[in-house]
């Protein structure tokens, strides 16, 4: 793949430091550990999630039940969001990991012990609610090993290792499997394991930001579009996460088909994401979001075409579909933060994250009911009335509302959608210079001390 971290933290304007090459490596090497651990995770993660929908569709399961089970893992995110962080700080973030990724490596390897929607949606839910743990405990180590000469760099290798971890994952289902119990216990495997690079690490475990987010009546008022954008981005990428092993199965695609499918549209997502972004960074960005919502609907019709879903064409435009859905939940952080002074940004972000977790928990289970009474091509006729919805409520607030001058625009990142945690180390969120170079880190790994508060 073209990309690479550099290019992606210099793409963004981040300064590289060539004066501190040492520093830099030291610091990226001290979190390798901890991106090798959430990479594991993403793997076994992105197979569990596509092997499940892939079976319930096999067994003739009805779309609702399917939506509901799916549901119930975004419905574990938006709760773990608000309540593992007390659990972190009660006992640790090391021994919150280790408990976390046993739950999430139980519940991987229980779905085979029983199969009941009921019982399934409960796993999916304790999934969820872990996932986000292991995101906190990880994101907040990488938060305390980044400084303002690194964090482009660690933020940039984090989403990397996100987006491609995740994708590859679904090559997964291809392992032949006719009990039904081998792919479950590989990812319950890799859960485990992922585990250990961060039980060995030597960073000191750092405190946790204290979870401060904006109101969503205050988010609202600061940023309609960014806020209504967020949410659209979360009914989206909900269903497609959670339906689209069940869209590929009934229209007729095998396997093998249906990995590649998910998988173009997973790694889509990174490909686009700093094209668009660099763009918008240099005109309204409203104007972007417009096309790139229009453009998500205009995908979402060609991918009803008959021809198109057992031909190449699928393929191509599962990935576009991807590198433009993906995109639009940074460029609604992007146009909010313009808008936010400083000391908002992170709290902002938080109330973004939730609202985009909101949506992800509503749009498997309304898909369903979308592919109920339309087929399989439910799912992308509800995405696409999603894209052009949100196209059209954009386009309604352009007229209503001034953009901000170009000198008020900040810089595109491509962001994640884990946790508030990540936001710590967002280059937008840069310690002021007089404070940059006050602390250099430790010898013993302890961290460098060096992070943003907000």
């Amino acid at each position: 793949m073209a990309f690479s971290a550099t290019s992606l933290a210099a793409g963004a304007g981040l300064p590289l430091h060539g004066d501190r090459p040492m520093v830099i490596i030291n610091n990226l090497r001290s979190v390798s550990a901890l991106l090798l651990g959430i990479a594991l995770m993403m793997v076994g993660s992105g197979a569990l999630s596509t092997l499940l929908g892939l079976r319930m569709a096999v067994s003739g399961a009805p779309s609702w039940q399917v939506g509901m089970v799916m549901t119930m893992y975004f419905a574990g995110i938006v709760i773990g969001a608000t309540y593992a962080q007390k659990l972190i700080a009660a006992v640790g973030h090391i021994r919150a990991f280790a408990a976390f990724g046993s739950l999430v490596s139980a519940a991987a390897l229980a779905h085979a012990l029983h199969y009941d929607p009921w019982y399934w949606a409960g796993l999916r839910m304790l999934f969820g609610f872990c996932a986000v743990g292991m995101f906190m405990c990880s994101e907040s180590w990488l938060a305390e090993r980044s400084d303002n000469t690194t964090r482009g760099q660690i933020f940039a290798l984090y989403q990397v290792a996100i987006y491609l971890s995740q994708g590859a994952g679904q090559f997964l289902i291809n392992i032949p499997d006719s009990s039904g119990f081998l792919i479950l216990a590989i990812t319950s495997v890799l859960m485990s394991l992922a585990i250990v690079p961060v039980a060995v690490t030597r960073v000191q475990a750092p405190p946790l930001p204290k979870p401060v987010r904006f109101r969503f009546v205050k988010l609202w008022e600061t940023s309609p579009t960014g806020m209504t954008t967020a949410f659209a981005s979360g009914l989206m990428l909900g269903a497609i996460y959670g339906l689209g092993p069940l869209f590929a199965q009934r229209v007729g695609l095998e396997t093998s088909q249906v990995a590649n499918f998910m998988g173009a549209v997973i790694i889509g997502g990174l490909v686009l994401q700093w094209p668009i972004g660099r763009i918008s960074d240099s005109i309204d960005r409203r104007t972007v979001m417009l096309g790139v919502a229009l453009a998500t609907a205009f995908t979402c019709l060609a991918l009803l075409g008959k021809g198109v879903q057992h031909g190449n064409g699928l393929l191509a435009l599962a990935a576009l579909f991807g590198g433009l859905s993906f995109t639009l939940y940074p460029l609604a952080v992007a146009y909010t933060n313009d808008y936010l002074e400083a000391d908002d940004l992170v709290p902002a972000s938080g109330g973004l994250i939730m609202a985009y977790g909101l949506g992800a928990a509503v749009g498997p289970a309304a898909a369903s009911w979308a592919m109920d009474g339309l087929g399989p091509d439910g799912l992308f006729q509800f995405c696409g009335a999603v894209a052009g919805l949100t196209a059209a409520f954009i386009a309604l607030r352009m007229s209503q509302r001034d953009a901000p001058a170009m000198a008020d625009q900040g810089d595109f990142t491509a962001m994640p959608r884990t946790t508030q945690v990540i936001y710590e180390i967002d280059p937008r969120c840069e310690d002021e210079p007089e404070d940059a170079g006050a602390a250099e880190p430790a010898a013993d790994g302890a961290g460098d001390g060096n992070r943003t508060h907000v």
